[in-house]
């Protein structure tokens, strides 16, 4: 009995032999390290919102069976083995296998899959495995899984938030221009100043500039007087006549200053007389602007001559005949057009300062704007745009202004009122489209903010760097590095990194404002990861971490450190 049971054992030994022997899948199991896997890139790099992946595999000869069939799934996989994503399947087929695929032939074969799936936190210190599955027949084996590279480069999500809003300048000067103008009218052939050309309402206009002139201490400058004749006398007596009523003007303003007790109006080096003799270009404006029935025939006539005193003549026929020449055209171009010129002092910057805080209603919207570049601190700056947007609400640079200080204070929403408000008071002003795109970036809408920033393309080269923030999310490195154009921050930094100049960012960013900042610290040992510079590496990592501690478990998982993961001097500062 022991030998019958002794015959069956071996003969059912000799059958799971030869089923096993029969197996062509173990087989390939067993040789499956020779199957060469590529993963590019590697690490695995996030650009934009998302990860692009490109894994190919080449089977060598006489290693795929005949009719075997095989399903290959990139896998991204966690430090402890959990599936984090999940890759297309590729279906392989041998040389006479049924069903469809890619078909690997006896002298061998390959396969290529590209993918681009959205970014998660957790593909950041991930191992990419390839797993097959293979079938022969009615029989399945799960191959041993192949890692093919570890880790994704997180790098662009370093982008920081230094968004540029721009101020509405003010247009304050410390000396301001004033002027006033007004006209004398003569009679025919006289320069005599009529008492009643004196009490017009410009001559009384030039007594109120002088008396505000007096309260608010003007310079005065100078009196331009030009004076005129109508081109119906003779020449030579028209040109006399424009120099005497020149005089007779000059000599009824200096009165004027004497009775206002103004010492400077009393000089006649202050006078500046100018006459021009006849006025045919007034004449022509006059006659092209009146309603008379045959201007333009009139205007042919005089234009056939170019002599003076043909056209004198002329003037006098057609006045003759055309009484309305004689009573509307001609008088008033017997004239003197005087313009007073002075400049007034601003007041001082403490003057400012102590108005603007106890009647900013007296202050003008310039010199309010102004007053806050007088302060440093932006809780004072704040209080004076507030001042200027409630003075002079029509103004858009106060609103502006108010939401400018709320953004560098992170208030990001009450400046976003403040934009708008601005927006009603200069629709589509292109410094508060930019601002308007600032707040939008900053409040997560990226498509939006594109659009403001279009419109407010113009406004400075501002909106250009903050086009250019949104250029580094969107993995547009090279156009980020132009729009950045050569402002040394951070993110332009950043963005010549990303875009593969090494050198030029670790210059920027030595330039900037974070060059000894934990970020800057941190985006030098970048640039020496990938120029190769392990002390540099080493060196800007142990500064990073010395100001934020929390940078230490980053760098272990940073896949931009991948190379230097196994060095002793860099576990020494990050640890295991």
């Amino acid at each position: 009995m022991r030998s019958t049971y002794s015959a069956i054992a071996l003969l059912g030994a000799i059958a799971l032999v030869t089923v096993t022997g029969c197996n062509p899948l173990s087989k390939m199991n067993k040789k499956h390290g020779i199957v060469k896997y590529t993963l590019s890139p590697d690490p695995l790099e996030m650009h934009g919102d998302s990860v692009a992946i490109n894994v190919s595999g080449r089977y060598p000869e006489k290693y795929f069976h005949k009719k075997a069939v095989a399903n290959v799934k990139p896998v991204m996989v966690d430090a402890n083995g959990n599936v984090v994503k999940e890759f297309e399947t590729i279906r392989l087929i041998g040389e006479v296998a049924e069903g469809e695929g890619t078909r690997i032939n006896k002298a061998g074969g390959s396969f290529s899959v590209s993918n681009k799936v959205p970014y998660e936190s957790s593909m950041e210190n991930v191992t990419l495995e390839v797993r097959v599955t293979a079938g022969f027949k009615t029989k399945t084996l799960e191959f041993d899984a192949v890692p093919i590279g570890k880790g994704t480069v997180t790098t662009p999500l370093w982008v920081q938030s230094d968004d540029m809003p721009i101020l509405g300048a003010d247009k304050f000067t410390k000396v301001s221009p004033r002027s006033i103008s007004a006209e004398i009218n003569y009679d025919i052939q006289s320069s005599y100043v009529k008492p009643t050309e004196l009490t017009q309402d410009d001559i009384k206009a030039v007594e109120a500039f002088m008396d505000k002139g007096v309260t608010y201490e003007y310079t005065w400058k100078s009196v331009d007087i030009t004076s005129y004749a109508s081109p119906d006398g003779e020449t030579a007596l028209n040109e006399n006549l424009a120099g005497d009523r020149a005089s007779s003007t000059a000599n009824a303003i200096m009165r004027i200053f004497s009775r206002k007790k103004i010492e400077d109006g009393r000089k006649d080096e202050m006078y500046k007389k100018m006459p021009k003799g006849e006025d045919w270009m007034g004449f022509k404006s006059k006659m092209e602007s009146s309603d008379i029935a045959d201007k333009d025939m009139i205007l042919r006539i005089l234009g056939m001559y170019s002599d003076d005193k043909k056209r004198e003549e002329e003037i006098k026929n057609l006045a003759a005949t055309y009484a309305v020449i004689a009573e509307q055209i001609l008088p008033p171009l017997r004239r003197s057009v005087i313009k007073i010129n002075a400049e007034e002092e601003a007041k001082t910057d403490d003057e400012l300062k102590a108005l603007v805080k106890e009647n900013p209603s007296e202050l003008t919207a310039e010199e309010i704007l102004y007053t806050a570049t007088l302060y440093n601190n932006l809780n004072d700056k704040l209080e004076v745009y507030k001042a200027c947007a409630q003075v002079h609400a029509a103004d858009w640079r106060g609103h502006n202004n108010v939401g400018y200080v709320y953004v560098m204070q992170n208030k990001v929403a009450e400046a976003k009122t403040q934009f708008e408000s601005a927006d009603k008071a200069s629709a589509n002003e292109k410094i508060v489209m930019n601002n308007m795109g600032v707040v939008s970036r900053l409040m997560g809408d990226e498509d939006m903010a594109a659009d403001y920033y279009e419109k407010g393309k113009g406004a400075g080269k501002e909106v250009n760097y903050n086009i250019g923030i949104l250029n580094i999310m969107d993995g547009s490195y090279e156009d980020a590095v132009s729009n950045m154009g050569s402002y040394n921050t951070f993110n332009s930094a950043l963005a010549k990194v990303l875009n593969g100049a090494n050198d030029e960012a670790l210059n920027t960013v030595e330039a900037s404002e974070a060059k000894a900042t934990a970020e800057g610290y941190y985006l030098k040992a970048i640039i020496g990861a990938r120029k190769g510079t392990e002390d540099m590496v080493v060196q800007n990592l142990k500064a990073a971490i010395g100001k934020d501690a929390g940078l230490k478990d980053k760098a272990k998982k940073d896949a931009e450190f991948m190379d230097y993961r196994t060095n002793t001097s860099f576990t020494e500062i990050v640890g295991e």
